[in-house]
């Protein structure tokens, strides 16, 4: 057992090695090993070689080697270290408990952590039809915008037709990567600086692509309750919701839920597709809930002489916007029209969103731009607590 010295005693040179340490993060959780209490300590002996504790939440912990490794780069990093080990434990159920304690810091068990007033913008990604690439479009909004230093979630509210953690490269030959569970909480797979929770991490060693999820409503609005509820994202500036589509079950759920979200429609240009769109955005509306914009989807294919071959029609995604505005709810914009790509489709099937892979791609530079404009928007904090105070400086 090594005896390792307080932070608040330690040498000059272990004082180095804890204010490296200060800069690595649990992959999961995003914050600091040592604000999250999973350093036990640190000594370094006459010879310049760094002992540093490190515990781990559970065993077989996923994090675990890159934790270690980052722990021992960092360390290996300190003015005056020579050497490094690093001697990785499992945390005690008591100290566990302090652990999720930190995470959740003052925040309630059961309790949604986007509610009323919560600072984080709730972004709800619907559709009317299915096969208008509304995941696709989701996955490349939540990765465009973390690409821009903003801390995103993203929840797959299409329980039966999942399709996220495969397009975020969460899923390889038929396995899906799970989340860690620390006593109750439930702590997302990261991919692409994006914090995501899918109903098809939760289906133990089944394959995805061979397993069908069959549940009635009520089973429905537990699975989302729990995602809102049990699934640790932090403080997040901006959580994307991936809606089934239509007007189910799922739908009515997210707007109970999460009355304060807003919503963003995707279409294609087809007409037929777009009096469908139209559909699922009023109910959104039915629930209390903002149409912020619509988004036009497979807009048209570039040809090698320069033209345009609209395979879906034209028009259907001002169409929708149209029929949205009114006095009452004001002018609903079209956000963009994304053209069709086969080097956009191949990227998303490899789980490599275009708009990382690919920026110069059509579609993937017209999906930035629509991110560009979402984050500008910024959020509204009116009504919100800020957790300040005004103190009278006479």
């Amino acid at each position: 057992m090594i005896d390792f010295a307080d932070r608040s005693s330690a040498s000059v040179t272990e004082q180095a090695v804890w204010r490296a340490l200060d800069t690595v993060r649990d992959p999961e959780i995003l914050r600091p090993i040592t604000d999250l209490g999973m350093v036990r300590g640190v000594s370094v002996d006459d010879a310049g070689v760094a002992s540093v504790g490190v515990s781990l939440t559970i065993s077989g912990c996923p994090a675990a080697q890159r934790i270690e490794a980052d722990t021992r780069a960092a360390t290996l990093s300190a003015p005056g270290v020579t050497g490094a080990h690093i001697d990785v434990d499992v945390m005690s159920p008591a100290a566990r408990a302090e652990f999720t304690d930190r995470v959740r810091g003052a925040r309630a068990q059961r309790v949604s952590q986007f509610g009323p007033t919560s600072l984080t913008r709730v972004i709800a990604v619907t559709s009317g039809k299915g096969g208008v690439g509304k995941s696709s479009v989701t996955v490349s909004l939540a990765t465009a915008l973390a690409a821009r230093g903003l801390s995103v979630g993203l929840i797959d509210a299409d329980v039966f037709g999942f399709s996220i953690p495969s397009l975020m490269g969460l899923s390889h030959d038929g396995r899906v990567e799970q989340p860690t569970r620390v006593d109750d909480l439930i702590l997302p797979p990261v991919a692409h600086g994006v914090k995501v929770i899918s109903i098809g991490m939760f289906l133990g060693d089944s394959d995805p692509r061979q397993t069908a999820v069959s549940w009635r409503g009520p089973m429905l609005h537990r699975t989302i309750e729990q995602f809102l509820c049990d699934v640790w994202f932090g403080d997040l500036d901006v959580l994307l919701l991936d809606l089934p589509p239509g007007t189910g079950d799922v739908a009515i759920s997210v707007g109970q839920l999460l009355p304060q979200a807003e919503v963003l429609v995707v279409t294609t240009p087809q007409e037929a597709a777009a009096d469908v769109a139209v559909r699922s955005a009023l109910v959104a509306r039915q629930t209390g809930q903002r149409v912020s914009g619509v988004i036009e989807n497979m807009a048209g294919l570039a040809q090698p002489d320069g033209t345009v071959l609209d395979l879906f029609g034209t028009g259907g995604g001002k169409l929708v916007a149209d029929r949205l505005s009114s006095d009452e709810h004001g002018v609903v914009p079209l956000l963009g029209s994304i053209p069709l790509s086969a080097e956009f489709r191949a990227s998303g099937d490899a789980g490599q969103p275009a708009v990382l892979e690919l920026p110069h791609d059509p579609a993937a530079r017209e999906l930035n731009r629509i991110a560009g404009v979402l984050a500008a928007q910024g959020r509204g904090l009116a009504g919100k607590p800020l957790g300040v105070s005004v103190r009278d400086a006479r």
